[in-house]
C-alpha cells in the first residue's frame, strides 16, 4: 500500500479508481482491508481511498500521553486529503462512523455525501439517559481497558469478537484470523477515549452540511441500535436504512446487501431527499 509522511504522521492507504473521491474509514480492529468488496463495487465510478487509522498497518501508532480524540482522527484524514479535489464523500463503519461524522462536521461543505454504517458514538447514549444501552457498551470498554492494560489480549479478543461479531465468534475463528485479530486490538484502547471524551450534542450533528445515510442491521447490538434510534428522531432529514440481518459486522458479513445501498446513495448525486430515498430503496430491493 502507498504511504505518505506529512505533519509528523505516516499514513498508509489504498487509492484505486477514478472519479469523485470516496474516503473509507474502517471499524475498530479491522483496518482498511475490510473495504475490499466495497472498493470493487465502487471503483467503476469512483476514486476509492481506504485509509488506515492510527496504529493500523503502517500508519503512525498513537503514542501521545494525552487521550486520543475524534479530532485527532479528523486531523489524520485532513492530512491525507490535503491534495484532493473537494468535495469528497466519506463512508465510515462503527468507530470509523464516529470519525466520519466528526470529519463531516469539521469539513463542512467539503463533504458532499456521508455514509454511517452502524456508527458508535456511545457518549450520546449517556447524554440522552439511555442507561442500559450505555452500560452495555461501557462494560465492554472497561473489560478492554482492564485486561488490555494487563496484557491479557486473548481474553480481550474473545470478549470483543463475541460482542461485535456474535456469540461464539472467537471459538469459531480460524487460527490465522485470530492472530490478525490479536495484532489489531491494541489501537482500540485509545479509540474508547476518543468516543468517551466527545461532547458534541446531537442537535449539532443535525447541522452537518452533507447528505447523510445511516444504516443498521435489525439484529445489531442494543448499544448501536439505540444510537440509530436517537439519530433518526433528531435528524429526520437524513436517510435511514435497516437491513434484516448481519449484526454489527453486516458491512463485512453481508456485502451483497450493504454495498448496493451505499452505491445507490452515492449515485443519487445532489438530488432531492425524496429522490435519494427512492434510489436507496431501489438498492435495498
Amino acid at each position: 500500500m502507498p504511504t505518505i509522511t506529512r505533519a509528523g504522521l505516516t499514513i498508509d492507504f489504498t487509492d484505486e479508481g477514478e472519479g469523485p473521491v470516496v474516503v473509507l474509514l474502517h471499524s475498530s480492529v479491522s483496518g482498511n482491508r475490510q473495504w475490499r468488496a466495497l472498493g470493487e463495487h465502487l471503483r467503476p465510478a469512483y476514486r476509492v481511498i481506504a485509509v488506515n487509522l492510527y496504529g493500523y498497518g503502517e500508519t503512525t501508532p498513537w503514542t501521545s500521553p494525552s487521550r486520543q480524540t475524534l479530532s485527532d482522527h479528523v486531523h489524520l484524514v485532513e492530512v491525507l486529503c490535503e491534495d484532493l479535489a473537494m468535495p469528497i464523500h466519506v463512508v465510515g463503519h462503527s468507530f470509523g462512523g464516529s470519525v466520519a461524522l466528526k470529519v463531516a462536521a469539521t469539513f463542512g461543505p467539503r463533504v458532499s455525501k456521508l455514509v454511517l454504517l452502524e456508527p458508535n458514538p456511545f457518549y450520546l447514549l449517556k447524554q440522552h439517559a439511555r442507561i442500559e444501552a450505555f452500560d452495555e457498551a461501557s462494560a465492554l470498554r472497561d473489560f478492554v481497558r482492564e485486561h488490555g492494560a494487563a496484557g491479557h489480549w486473548e481474553q480481550v479478543a474473545e470478549r470483543f469478537a463475541n460482542y461485535w461479531v456474535g456469540d461464539g465468534a472467537w471459538a469459531a475463528m480460524p487460527e490465522k484470523r485470530r492472530t490478525t485479530f490479536l495484532l489489531s486490538l491494541r489501537p482500540n484502547l485509545h479509540e474508547w477515549d476518543a468516543i468517551d471524551d466527545e461532547t458534541t450534542p446531537i442537535d449539532e450533528w443535525r447541522r452537518v452540511a452533507a447528505d447523510v445515510l445511516v444504516l443498521r442491521a435489525r439484529d445489531t447490538r442494543r448499544s448501536v441500535a439505540e444510537i440509530y434510534d436517537l439519530l433518526r428522531a433528531t435528524c429526520p432529514a437524513w436517510t435511514y436504512v435497516e437491513i434484516a440481518s448481519g449484526g454489527h459486522m453486516a458491512p463485512l458479513s453481508q456485502p451483497d446487501a450493504v454495498n448496493p445501498i451505499i452505491r445507490g446513495f452515492l449515485d443519487a448525486g445532489s438530488a432531492s431527499p425524496a429522490v435519494v430515498a427512492a434510489r436507496v430503496a431501489a438498492s435495498v430491493e
